[in-house]
């Protein structure tokens, strides 16, 4: 009792050293660590250190402090990025994750001003961390969207079980995700209230229960018709780009591909780069040229045909070119469905692009400083118009979303066309060792979001087979080449997020900002 209260007094007087501690403990929730209890600790000190504050002022800055180191551990795998580009120093990254992180912090700094402003005055703790709750469930919200929005690592990405259970982001279908990391700051908000009580047992009561809904197993597994094979081939970043490479890389996908067993027919999935020819008709020869001697679409088309044989399917990540006047003025970031003749049947263009990856953003001002993308090209890749799906006939009906288009919540699926499976082609190989699994963990959540499977293919790792519980059927692990043979699993029907998407969480947000109101407006009488 003593120690703590000595803790606590040290942490009260050195208040913006504490936020910064707390940013800290609470990423060591997410993905590959996964100390969720961690995560519910650190969001209960910023919470305890911002419900103290006697400003306004301080009270941002805190949450602010806290942002900047959360975010600059969890997203450590932006860094490694940079050593897979010779334009800029390898470096420059570990400056560029604390610049972002700059910014990204102000999102929790919003959270706990709000929470302030709204409660912080009446001098009572439960009133604030609803308000806690409320105001971060839409800050969260704003930084999927603000300037294209950077939604990764919500914070009940920590609620979300091992591989073989969904954990407590099994609610997602009735919260979405910005509505349960709203849940979680009001359970870190109690957790901070029994501390500051000393009421011990009710702390372990509450850590013990969540213990119990992080492990409940999945519901009775269900089976699909539809026969996949699933392939990573484990193409390495730094041999991606590499023109004397492709012909091998095609041949380990190639041989990875062939069919092993009796089945009616079969969808065929291959990563984002799986493939390196132009695929479409009507480029200029010189640039079928540059990716293959036969300078022939048609020809790279009908090989893929041959390869996956008769009553088949590839979808494949490819790249498309916008031509105008005689040369290439764009890029497309496209996943192509194939069938056995070589035709094309079905395509998808990326909508969510990544900045200063996929396209230099303020190429005018940036690009004569030296600055460049971290994706080999000078053209930069246009956005398509946005989630879709590609009926295939008897293969299904895929929705897609490439590589980290999966990770925003409300905006991976087709509502007035909806799918019976995400497709989700990544190329993961430049995202370090953190990066792959907190990018397996976000696909899951939208598998239990939106009721569906989600089929991961990527050239590295995590590869992995996804249930509509998010429950990881089959997976491969980083740095093999491997393939899954299986089938599809099941869509449940629509979920309730599914219908109202965002709307959903705005809706839990209001309810809890009204009842920090209430409760606050009671204290004050």
């Amino acid at each position: 009792m003593n120690g703590l209260a000595k803790i606590l007094d040290w942490l009260a007087a050195h208040p913006r050293l504490a936020a910064m501690l707390f940013g800290l403990i609470a990423a060591c929730g997410f993905p590959p660590l996964h100390v969720w209890p961690l995560t519910l600790l650190g969001v209960a000190g910023l919470g305890w250190l911002a419900w103290r504050s006697e400003s306004a002022r301080r009270t941002f800055g805190l949450g602010w402090l806290f942002g900047v180191v959360h975010f600059t551990f969890a997203n450590n795998w932006i860094a490694t990025a940079f050593t897979y580009q010779s334009e800029m120093p390898a470096a420059l990254g570990w400056l560029a994750v604390p610049l972002l992180s700059l910014y990204l912090a102000v999102y929790p700094a919003l959270a706990v001003l709000a929470a302030w402003l709204i409660a912080g005055r009446s001098r009572k703790f439960g009133a604030f961390a609803l308000a806690f709750a409320g105001a971060w469930v839409v800050t969260e919200w704003l930084r999927s969207w603000v300037f294209t929005g950077y939604a990764w690592d919500p914070l009940s990405l920590a609620l979300l079980g091992p591989f073989d259970r969904p954990g407590i982001a099994a609610a997602l279908p009735w919260f979405g995700t910005y509505a349960l990391s709203g849940f979680l700051v009001l359970v870190s908000g109690g957790i901070a209230l029994a501390i500051m009580r000393r009421r011990f047992v009710a702390v372990a009561t509450a850590f013990a229960a969540l213990a119990i809904g992080m492990y409940l197993p999945a519901g009775e597994r269900e089976e699909g018709t539809l026969a996949f094979t699933l392939i990573q081939p484990d193409t390495r970043q730094d041999e991606l780009n590499d023109p004397t490479k492709f012909e091998e890389q095609f041949a380990r996908t190639a041989m990875l591909s062939r069919k092993q067993r009796d089945v009616e027919r079969r969808l065929v999935l291959w990563p984002e780069s799986g493939v390196p020819d132009y695929l479409e008709d009507g480029y200029p020869t010189r640039y079928y040229v540059r990716m293959t001697a036969n300078a022939d679409p048609k020809f790279a088309r009908e090989r893929i045909g041959r390869v996956i044989g008769e009553d088949a399917v590839v979808l494949t990540g490819a790249v498309d070119l916008e031509i105008e006047d005689d040369r290439a003025v764009g890029a497309r970031n496209a996943v192509t469905a194939i069938n056995s003749a070589g035709e094309i049947v079905g395509s998808y263009d990326k909508a969510h692009l990544v900045p200063y990856g996929e396209y230099l953003a303020l190429r005018w001002l940036l690009e004569p400083l030296g600055a460049s993308r971290l994706v080999a090209g000078t053209i930069d890749f246009w956005p398509g118009p946005g989630p879709d799906t590609i009926e295939l006939g008897e293969w299904g009906k895929a929705g897609v979303q490439i590589c980290y288009e999966i990770v925003f919540s409300g905006q991976v699926v087709n509502a007035a066309n909806r799918p019976d499976y995400i497709f989700n082609p990544s190329n993961d190989g430049w995202f370090g060792a953190f990066g792959p699994p907190q990018h397996l963990a976000q696909a899951r959540m939208r598998a239990i979001e939106e009721g569906l499977p989600v089929l991961r293919s990527t050239t590295t790792g995590i590869s992995a087979v996804i249930d509509a519980d998010g429950v990881v059927r089959s997976y491969i692990g980083m740095h093999k080449a491997a393939r899954i043979d299986g089938y599809v699993p099941p869509a449940k029907p629509p979920t309730l997020f599914s219908r109202l998407g965002n709307w959903l969480a705005m809706g839990w947000a209001a309810l809890l900002i009204l009842a920090s109101l209430v409760a606050t407006r009671r204290g004050a009488r």
